[in-house]
């Protein structure tokens, strides 16, 4: 944390900030055409940290090829998900 209004060095300092929440500037990954995903990463006023990701891909003309993208979107989101949020429980035997 710095000591300017306890914003964290990785805040972004503006009107993003807001209601106790520090939020930081957005890490966008972009595949123009075909996908984008763009990243926060925030703070909440209890002081818990949070990634916040948007993600937009580009689906196939076809219905049976879109809604294949999808399960398989899903399935590696419910992967990446699942993966971080065993990452972030406290190990065994430690509050947290």
């Amino acid at each position: 944390m710095t000591r300017r209004a306890g914003h964290t060095d990785w805040c972004g300092r503006d009107h993003r900030c807001n209601l106790g929440e520090h939020r930081s500037d957005e890490l966008v990954v972009d595949l123009p055409g075909r996908a984008r995903a763009v990243l926060v990463r925030v703070r909440t006023a209890a002081g818990r940290d949070h990634a916040e990701i948007r993600l937009r891909v580009a689906l196939a003309p076809t219905e049976v090829a879109a809604r294949r993208q999808l399960v398989g979107l899903l399935a590696d989101v419910r992967q990446a998900v699942t993966r971080a949020g065993i990452a972030a429980r406290p190990a065994a035997g430690r509050a947290g």
